[in-house]
């Protein structure tokens, strides 16, 4: 189902023409490790220990502080890596963090870009190893790698992206556009952002991290961390005006994370062999349409746009039927419910305001399973 970038009433039509781009392949060779972002969140929970981030510095590089920008830095980079094609495919591709037993969590997008080649990373000191996948989550645009040769680096631990908030300073570790070791600060603009990544068939609606820190293609992938050099994030896509002939531009200081709470469930998830299913409210959406989320027609749904017995029918709700309200959150259009439901776990309950013929209604509804 394709839901357009989250467009908020009242907004201005030159806002609405930005394009979310998924930050993906680079061509004619040009690599990327992405690095993260660092975020210093003054409202972080202070039991929170920070992570050893033991990893030597290159030999003749000044140390600093810690809990310096360079610091952090110097600290995380090492467990940060390129993801490309190997050998004769040799091209850019992408980024990905190490955790702990030496996997690599990454964008689906930057792996599935690689499927059915022989995919390799490459650490900052150079070091090669093999890769395959374990799992992918492409409506989380996550996925996990293993590594048949993996080299010595302190593992990344994720953080609490409850904890960010607007203003928190970040920084961007990697090599957007194969520009290897690239370091770029900003803050966190804004949370909760909802976002749409993906192609068509594999989209994934998130409510993303939004960060002024330069993020360009080949910083998919990397990691947000924080202060303490926790991941807060994972970098998935920019924000563009459009380049020349319609291509894509650079940065424009609008870039997109998955946040940690939902990026660690999925990997959690995908690392045990079980994924959790997701939670449906059983309906199709009208995805152009944007004063509430609104149910397909039959007929536009090229057959039933409720789903017979299921939550959406059980719930009484009908086709042309608007949502405007879930459990308690206002709904600005389809994007944002799915973003809302994708929140939540199947067989929870929660309270519907909708709209039919123009008039208020409210019920219960259990929401179902994807699977």
């Amino acid at each position: 189902m394709s839901v357009p970038v989250r467009r908020r009433r009242g907004m201005p039509v030159w806002a609405v023409l930005l394009i979310v781009l998924v930050v993906a392949l680079v061509s004619g060779g040009v690599g990327g490790a992405v690095g993260g972002v660092l975020g210093v969140s003054n409202s972080a929970a202070p039991e929170q220990d920070s992570p050893k981030l033991n990893s030597d510095l290159p030999s003749g590089t000044p140390s600093r502080a810690p809990d310096t920008i360079a610091g952090v830095a110097q600290r995380v980079s090492p467990s940060v890596v390129s993801i490309q094609g190997s050998g004769s495919e040799l091209s850019g591709n992408g980024s990905g963090f190490i955790i702990h037993d030496d996997y690599v969590v990454t964008n689906n997008h930057v792996s599935a870009a690689l499927e059915g080649r022989n995919m390799e990373v490459v650490y900052s000191d150079g070091h090669t190893s093999a890769a395959r996948v374990v799992g992918a989550e492409p409506s989380s645009d996550l996925a996990v790698l293993e590594l048949r040769d993996p080299i010595e680096v302190e593992p990344l631990e994720f953080g609490d992206s409850d904890q960010v908030t607007v203003g928190d300073e970040v920084i961007a570790i990697g090599a957007p556009l194969g520009l290897a070791g690239t370091v770029t600060t900003g803050i966190i603009s804004a949370v909760e952002r909802p976002v749409r990544l993906g192609e068509r068939g594999e989209e994934a609606a998130i409510e993303a991290l939004q960060t002024d820190a330069a993020i360009n293609p080949g910083n998919s992938g990397g990691p947000l961390v924080d202060a303490q050099g926790r991941v807060i994030g994972v970098n998935s896509a920019i924000a563009t005006m459009g380049g020349p002939d319609g291509g894509q531009s650079g940065s424009i200081g609008l870039g997109f994370a998955i946040p940690s709470s939902d990026a660690e469930s999925v990997v959690h998830d995908i690392l045990g062999g079980d994924p959790s299913a997701k939670a449906d409210i059983g309906a199709d959406l009208d995805t152009a349409f944007d004063q509430g989320a609104r149910i397909q027609s039959d007929e536009k749904a090229g057959g039933e746009a409720v789903e017979p017995d299921g939550p959406a029918d059980k719930a009484g709700l009908q086709p042309g039927d608007v949502i405007v309200e879930f459990d308690g959150t206002e709904v600005s259009d389809s994007q944002e419910l799915l973003s809302l439901v994708s929140e939540k776990k199947p067989d929870d309950e929660v309270e519907i305001t909708y709209e039919r013929d123009g008039k208020p209604r409210s019920t219960s509804l259990t929401l179902g399973s994807s699977d």
